[in-house]
Parts: structure tokens; sequence; C-alpha cells
């Protein structure tokens, strides 16, 4: 049951004493508690806010049975792709790199092209939004507290670049640590702060009607189905687990799934109630940031200003935590290119090209989320051409190329039954996701004041 071997042997942990982004970026000195901070940080994130606004494309059942079956799916399919990383480690051939570990189970030298692609799509996607979002925050407070200033978005996503390239600076993964234990805390503190402001809400006597009907035309229904279920696998999805996994001190084996138990404690709590209790609040008026719900442009916040400018805080500074995670990827391969392992990590040497590389890539994804402000439909987007197809179809092919069940077993049908479905769900999601986002251009214009919803 060995894992299929037919790419050369640069993926051999053997040689990477001369691997900058493995020994910088990538340390392995974590436990598996630190994982869990990792994963929660890269899933349990302000998108989440989102949820509402992804019921409203699917009504309460079918939002119940695509909010569940995700959460079972992608947590089954991080078991598999773990229990893959753990027998590729026990063969010796730890993989700390999602696209050497597609190409050396699956043969093949053009997936490690495809995973690396699709993983600077999501990776890049996640640090525009992080900094959108974040931007995003600055301008609701700012507007609350001068509603006629004269600043816009983009000078508050100017705000928000020049923090995020100084917090940029921190060397590697692990050294995120501490930051995304502090994520975690400011994920539950949100939540239920959001929760409070919608039940508020929505028991108040000036609660707005609560209205759950669908699109009207069957062809917008569809659509907005689709669409929806793309926001919810991108919500659910990282495509970073063997990034994360790498960061565990070996040998990692059985560490990951405690990781993923702890994670999943926190999707639980937190993705159920955020969903439940905004949809309930506001139905079909729900837009793809529920706080921008609960603090409408014109007439009174539907709570307390200070529960929401307090829920507005904690998600500004856990996107701080988000951009910083979904960047290591990007600068993994960027040290692996521009540092010299020979020399310190704070060596001149290598000090020098980090500050430039890694200042230069925020600056880009600033650039970018101040001139393409469509985070709703990017979220949509990222997850049907990304997260499908790294976190529901390849972890999948990934178990079954490396423990080869037989075609009989539970296990293989499992396993392909859900890739089928999932492909299936990823190329319509694409199709109705970028069909949204070129109605949706139709308001778009450059370094616009306001977030496309």
């Amino acid at each position: 049951m060995e894992a299929a071997t037919g790419i050369d042997d640069t993926f051999q942990e053997i040689h990477r004493e001369h691997d900058a982004g493995a020994s910088f970026v990538l340390q392995s000195k974590g436990k598996w508690w630190h994982a869990g901070f990792h994963l929660t940080t890269a899933i349990v994130g302000p998108s989440i806010l989102a949820l509402p606004y992804a019921f409203r494309g699917l009504g309460w059942e079918l939002g119940f049975v695509c909010l569940t079956a995700m959460g079972m799916v992608t947590f089954y399919a991080y078991y598999l792709m773990s229990l893959v990383l753990d027998h590729c480690e026990k063969a010796g051939r730890r993989h700390i790199r999602f696209r050497e570990l597609a190409a050396d189970v699956l043969g093949s030298g053009w997936m490690f092209y495809f995973v690396i692609s699709i993983q600077t799509a999501i990776n890049t996607g996640i640090s525009i939004g992080a900094i959108l979002l974040a931007g995003q925050c600055l301008q609701i407070v700012y507007s609350n507290f001068s509603p006629d200033g004269s600043l816009k978005l983009y000078h508050f996503i100017i705000m928000v670049t020049a923090v995020m390239i100084l917090l940029s600076q921190f060397p590697s993964f692990h050294s995120l640590r501490h930051i995304n234990l502090g994520s975690l805390v400011l994920s539950f503190g949100y939540s239920f702060l959001v929760v409070g402001a919608c039940i508020h809400a929505g028991t108040s006597k000036n609660a707005p009607p609560k209205e759950y009907s669908l699109e009207k035309s069957e062809t917008s229904k569809l659509f907005s189905v689709f669409t929806s279920i793309s926001i919810i696998a991108a919500i659910f999805g990282n495509g970073i687990l063997p990034e994360i996994q790498a960061t565990l001190a070996p040998p990692a084996a059985g560490k990951m799934v405690k990781g993923l138990i702890m994670c999943y404690v926190v999707i639980f709590l937190t993705f159920y109630s955020v969903a439940v209790s905004g949809y309930w609040a506001f139905g079909n008026k729900s837009n793809s940031n529920i706080l921008k719900t609960l603090m409408p442009d014109e007439g009174s916040p539907f709570a307390p200003v200070w529960v929401l400018g307090l829920a507005i805080l904690f998600v500004l500074l856990q996107l701080f935590a988000i951009g910083l995670v979904y960047s290591q990827v990007a600068y993994e391969i960027m040290e692996k290119k521009s540092a010299d392992v020979k020399k310190g990590i704070f060596s001149t040497r290598n000090l020098i090209p980090r500050i430039a590389l890694r200042s230069t890539y925020v600056v880009l994804c600033g650039l970018v989320a101040a001139m393409l402000p469509f985070f709703g439909d990017i979220s949509a987007v990222v997850g049907a051409i990304g997260f499908i197809p790294l976190d529901f179809v390849l972890p999948m092919l990934l178990y079954n190329m490396t423990y080869k069940p037989t075609k009989t077993s539970t296990a293989y049908w499992v396993n392909t039954s859900i890739a089928a479905v999932f492909t299936c769900v990823g190329l319509m999601g694409a199709f109705s996701s970028v069909r949204k986002l070129v109605l949706d251009a139709k308001e778009f214009k450059i370094f616009s004041n306001n977030v496309v919803e």
C-alpha cells in the first residue's frame, strides 16, 4: 500500500537541508493544539458572517442540509488527507506542501502545478478579502462617528495594508501560534455578539419584516443555490492542511486529528448560531456581511451600537491573523527561491529580501482589494474554483490512491461518490458564481466607496 512514485526525489525530506522555505517558513516545532489554532483561524473567520446570506439562496431546509453536509464532508476529507500524510511520513516521505503530496501520491508532475495554481488563487483571494473586509470594518466605525467624513473605503484599505506589512514579517508559520490562539477566542467573541444582536433585532418592535421566500424565477433560484453552496464551501475550506500539519513536530501521526476535533467544536458552536440567528432575523434581506445588515446605511442600527462596535473590533483583529495564515504559502514559495538557508533566518542576507518581497505581496493584495470591492462574489468564486477541488475532491483521490481500497469496499464508493458529486457542484458553482460576478460588475466602479453585495 505504498504511495505511487513517479516523480523525482526532490520531494524527499533528505533534500530539505537546502530548502529555505521549509527551514524558515514551515518550521516543524508545533504541538497538536497549535495545529488546532492554525486550523481554526484558517476556517472560522469573519466569512461566517456570510452564512445568513448563503441561507438566503437556499432557504431553511436546504440551508441546514448543505451546512451539515459540508461540515461532515470536510471533516472526513481533512481526516483522510491527514491519514495520507501520516502514511507517507511512515514510508520516509514526510510531505510539508500540498503540491508535493499530490504530485507524489498521484504520480503526475502536472498535479504539482495544478495544486500550486489553485492554492495561489485561494491564498491571494483570501488575503485580498481579509484586507477588504478589514477596511470595511474601519469604514463602518468611521461612518458612525463621522457620517459626513471625507475618508473613503480605499483610505481604510491603505491603513489595513500598512499594518499587514508590519505583521507579515513574522518569520514562520509556527511563530503565529499565539496570534492564532487569540484568533480562536476572537471568533467566539464576535460570533456570540452577532447572535445576541440578531436576536435583539428580531424581537424588537422595530424588527424588519421576516421574509424567507426564494427567487421567483426557477433559473435564478437554481443559480442562487449553487452560488450559496460555493460560499459555504469557501467558508469550510482551507486548502492548506498539509502546510498546517507541516508545523507539527515529527512524528506528526495522529496529532492532526486532535487539532481537527478542536477546530470542528468551534465550527459547530459558531457556524450554526450565526447562520440561524442571522437568517431568522433578516431572512432574504441578509447581505454578504450580516454586520452591514445590522447597521444599515439608512435608519438606526438594529442592535446597541456598543455591541456592534465590539463585534467589528473583534472581526478587524482576527482578519489580521487570517491574512497572515493564508499568506504563508506565498511566503514559503518566495523564500524557497530568495533566501539562503546557510545564513541565519534574521541575517541581513535573508532579512532584506523577506521585507521587500512580503511587503510587495501585501501591497499588491491591498491594491486589488481597493480596486475590486466584490467581497461576497469573490468568496463564491474562490469556493467553487479553489476550495471544492482541493478540499472536497483531491483528499478522496489521494486516499484511494494511497490505501487502494477494493472497488467493492464502502470506502472506495463513498470517496468516489463524494469526488464525483463535488466535481459537478464545483463546475455549476463556478458558472453561477462567475455569472453573479458579471451581473454585479454593472455596479462596479474602480476604487468604489462601497463593497458590492
